[in-house]
């Protein structure tokens, strides 16, 4: 017999996420986490399927082949009218991110890897940088108070990841603008407005990148957009379809470079500066550097929420799921589940890693040593070339709850 979910339990759920969406809940949503994860390692979620606050059950998922990504023929059966058949949703359901085996296992195989060649490349642009905003840094707080999120956490990724792929500066900006309003689409429930900013950012993305594409392909160079046109056409005997191949690896490496790192970078650096005793610990041991970092991708990651679908019905945590079902991983509560991290509401750079920020199985994040390169590295210069920086204000945050993001990171020189 199925498992019936009585009214009030999701009645129960919508109460915490309207709390989650509130300025003070995106600013500390533990405590909501908290409650939601009273109610069981899988509760309902408000507008139906399930939501997982377990982590042993997320990691689970996460590995299990059982659990489909929402692919595009899953959107398709939403219905025209669903935000999953939104212009911006249809286009990134043609993502790595977003694939299935077996195309999902040819995909990647074409993406290749940051393997270690290009890592130290990578990491020689990321240490220039790093020491060149940290320069503006440093000048800038001569003054008085300084935004850290833009001057710094902000311009690293977009920096490194536009030199990697050979993209005019002058371009950068823009960008990275565009990131911002187009992953709303990947959000837990958008609003009309944000699809509508997410739509026209992701058609905005497509003209560029189909663009850039055209131009390597006249061009060749030593670059990784030239790279990938080289395999799809080893893979693809259609042009057309080859090149719009590399668009859409193009598109994903972008967005997946940017958005999430940044926060990364933003997050890091605020759990430092609220801290005195922190800022001490790492400066007096920086072999707690990576440390640091990872407790941060647990503490407080930038993806808070990460949803699968099932592929046949299941009992997942005593609660039967259907096949289609959405099951929505909240990532951000199983990482303070007592039942995997003893205390963990506390910040500890000493703590044993364990975390699911960077998801798993054979969607384990293809940028994963990119962004812990970049957090590592900034992390390092921080404590070494600064005194230690002092909070002004806390942040504001941007209105999400699956994608966290700081609008701003005010310090001064304490």
């Amino acid at each position: 017999m199925g498992v019936v979910t009585p009214a009030h339990d999701r009645r129960a759920s919508a109460s915490l996420f309207s709390r989650l969406r509130t300025a003070k809940g995106q600013a500390d949503p533990s405590p909501i986490y908290a409650e939601l994860r009273s109610k069981g390692e899988v509760a309902p979620a408000p507008w139906g399927g399930s939501l997982v606050t377990g982590f042993a059950i997320c990691d689970q998922v996460l590995r299990s082949r059982d659990w489909l990504e929402p692919d595009r023929r899953w959107r398709e059966r939403q219905g025209s009218g669903t935000r999953w058949n939104a212009p911006s949703s249809r286009e990134m359901s043609n993502t790595l991110a977003a694939l299935n085996p077996p195309e999902h296992t040819r995909v990647r195989r074409a993406a290749g890897t940051f393997d270690r060649g290009a890592v130290e490349q990578i990491g020689r642009t990321v240490s220039r940088t790093t020491d060149r905003l940290l320069d503006s840094l440093a000048e800038r707080l001569r003054h008085g108070e300084v935004d850290f999120a833009a001057l710094v956490a902000e311009e690293l990724p977009v920096a490194t990841i536009g030199e990697w792929l050979g993209l005019p500066a002058a371009d950068w900006p823009r960008l990275r603008a565009l990131t911002h309003d187009q992953v709303f689409t990947q959000e837990l429930l958008p609003s009309a407005s944000q699809l509508a900013a997410s739509d026209a950012a992701t058609a905005e993305l497509r003209t560029y990148f189909t663009g850039l594409v055209r131009e390597r392909r006249s061009r060749p160079g030593d670059d990784p957009v030239s790279g990938w046109i080289r395999t799809w056409d080893s893979i693809e005997p259609d042009r057309d379809k080859a090149d719009e191949q590399v668009y859409l690896l193009v598109l994903f490496v972008l967005l997946a470079a940017l958005e999430t790192t940044a926060t990364l970078l933003t997050t890091m650096t605020l759990l430092l500066v609220e801290s005195p005793e922190r800022w001490a610990q790492v400066a007096d041991h920086p072999d707690l550097v990576p440390g640091f970092v990872e407790e941060t991708l647990r503490y407080d990651p930038p993806t808070h929420v990460i949803s699968r679908v099932a592929a046949q019905d299941c009992v997942l945590g005593g609660r039967e799921i259907r096949q289609d079902e959405m099951v929505h991983l909240m990532v951000g509560a199983a990482h303070r589940d007592p039942a995997r991290h003893s205390d963990p509401d506390r910040f500890d750079p000493r703590r044993k890693p364990g975390h699911l920020a960077f998801s798993g199985g054979i969607h384990y994040c293809l940028g994963a040593p990119l962004a812990r390169l970049e957090a590592q590295i900034l992390l390092r210069q921080l404590i070494r070339r600064l005194p230690r920086l002092t909070l002004v204000r806390r942040p504001s945050m941007a209105p999400r709850v699956a994608f966290r993001r700081p609008l701003n990171l005010d310090v001064a020189l304490a």
